[in-house]
């Protein structure tokens, strides 16, 4: 029987990024997953191919406006679905063998198949082929991510009604795609088809969409979408989701009460995640879920299982990729008897559409909601010379920052370049910078950065300079 310091039960990015710290502080590492490919949800079906086909309709979208940029195209420009669902795989093909590269080079032993819990310290591993592998290890880290949700009523059949997974890899562009969810997974992809020539309408049970995220930038991203042509219906509870040959046939309460019918070609489910344990059998391990389906952990990530660890989207806390990376970074440091540390309250969030949407911090509704005396600093994009440059002008960046000492509690941004911009704010505010701090920092010009350097002015006793 094979014996490790540290087994890793799961291959995405919290997985192997945590495998790789720990082969690099000496301990002897395996990792498991029942894929045939490493790199779990975000390299195979989420980030990676997602922001793969974003790219490419993107490219698409710019074409429309090359006239008035002085270029000039002759001849019919189209679409080649097929091609571009190849470049995305492309691109998860080289992510992922880049991942194979990384576990040689650390010495990291990779189990295919399916891990399962035989005790606290055993885990056996069922293989594609019909045979098993029992190893044993001193400690194991959970990483096994999540799956897409769904509502009780909804049968997924991965043609006309389907998942993320599935939106990433159809054969034709929708005439009508239905898109059940209003928050970042369901947009991003929605925008993708929208650009491409799709009729794209957003079904959301709250309010507004991106319901996480401060109201501002919903308010935005939705006055934004609706110019772009999407549609949308807040506050809107779906109620049936039938298919009739090919056609989608979904029947939603409005706020008032009253049913509408909608019909589409496709409707995709994006109502969120839910934590991946099956097959698992953490029981067997003595390891604790709790009533959500998550693995409980304490401050350590530590389960009640003083060996067993857990991290990720299989634990509370956001479902991002970089969330479970710092996870995995600082279980193998506990384990190595280190004393890292993670700030959950500065783990940045990004819609990767375009313009872009990236937050860190609390929000207003946050703030209010906890009684938090602030200020409010804002700045548009269209006052930037980068932005009428490039004629990126939708957006804003908004600052919060307690009204007393200044220190800064929360950045907001929508528009151009937001998904790099917002690793500004959360450096700032590691350092507990405060407006201040930022509005004195001096800001490449002409940059889409300077706006955060005019909204840390505006909450500075409104010293905007452009606006």
């Amino acid at each position: 029987m094979s014996s490790f310091d540290v087994v890793i039960i799961g291959s995405g990015p919290g997985g192997y990024v945590s495998a790789i710290r720990c082969a690099q502080l000496g301990f002897k590492t395996a990792i498991i997953e029942k894929y045939d490919s490493l790199g779990g949800t975000c390299l195979n079906v989420g980030c990676i191919p997602s922001k793969a086909l974003l790219s490419s309709s993107h490219h698409f979208a710019d074409i429309k406006h090359f006239e008035e940029n002085g270029i000039e195209i002759t001849g019919e420009v189209k679409v080649n679905l097929e091609k571009m669902i190849e470049r995305k795989q492309a691109v998860v093909d080289q992510t992922v063998g880049g991942i194979n590269f990384l576990m040689d080079k650390n010495k990291i032993t990779v189990f295919k198949g399916i891990g399962s819990f035989v005790d606290a310290t055993h885990v056996v591993i069922a293989k594609a082929d019909g045979t098993s592998e029992t190893i044993e290890s001193k400690n194991i880290i959970i990483a096994t991510g999540s799956k897409p949700a769904s509502l009780p009523f909804i049968q997924i059949d991965k043609e006309r009604i389907i998942t993320s997974t599935e939106a990433l890899k159809l054969k034709e562009i929708p005439k009508h795609l239905i898109i059940i969810g209003g928050g970042v997974i369901g947009i991003e992809l929605g925008q993708v088809y929208l650009r491409l020539g799709a009729e794209v309408s957003v079904v959301e049970f709250m309010d507004r969409i991106i319901p996480g995220m401060d109201s501002s930038l919903s308010k935005e991203f939705t006055k934004v979408l609706k110019k772009q042509g999407m549609k949308f219906y807040v506050s809107h509870k779906v109620k049936s989701v039938e298919r009739k040959d090919n056609i989608v046939v979904i029947a939603a309460e409005t706020p008032k009460g009253d049913t509408i019918t909608l019909e589409g070609d496709y409707a995709l489910v994006a109502v969120g995640r839910r934590p991946y344990t099956d097959n698992l059998n953490a029981d067997k391990a003595g390891v604790k879920l709790n009533e959500k389906g998550q693995i409980e952990v304490d401050a350590h990530l530590q389960t009640n299982i003083p060996n067993i660890y857990a991290i990720g989207d299989v634990v509370r806390g956001a479902m991002l990729a970089h969330k479970a990376e710092e996870e995995g970074v600082m279980v193998a440091e506990i384990l190595a008897g280190q004393k890292p540390h993670i700030n959950y309250n500065l783990i940045p969030g990004v819609v990767y559409t375009w313009p872009e949407v990236a937050a860190v911090g609390q929000t207003e509704e946050q703030l209010k909601a906890s009684g938090i005396e602030f200020k409010s600093g804002s700045f548009p994009f269209k006052a930037l010379g980068r932005a009428r440059a490039s004629g990126d002008l939708d957006g804003f960046v908004k600052i919060l920052a307690d009204a007393k000492t200044d220190e800064v509690l929360g950045i907001h941004m929508i528009g151009a370049r937001c998904a790099d911009l917002i690793a500004e704010a959360v450096t700032a505010m590691e350092f507990r910078a405060s407006a201040e701090d930022i509005s004195r920092m001096s800001h490449a010009h002409p940059t889409f950065a300077e706006a955060i350097k005019e909204a840390a002015l505006a909450a500075t006793d409104n010293r905007a300079l452009h606006v």
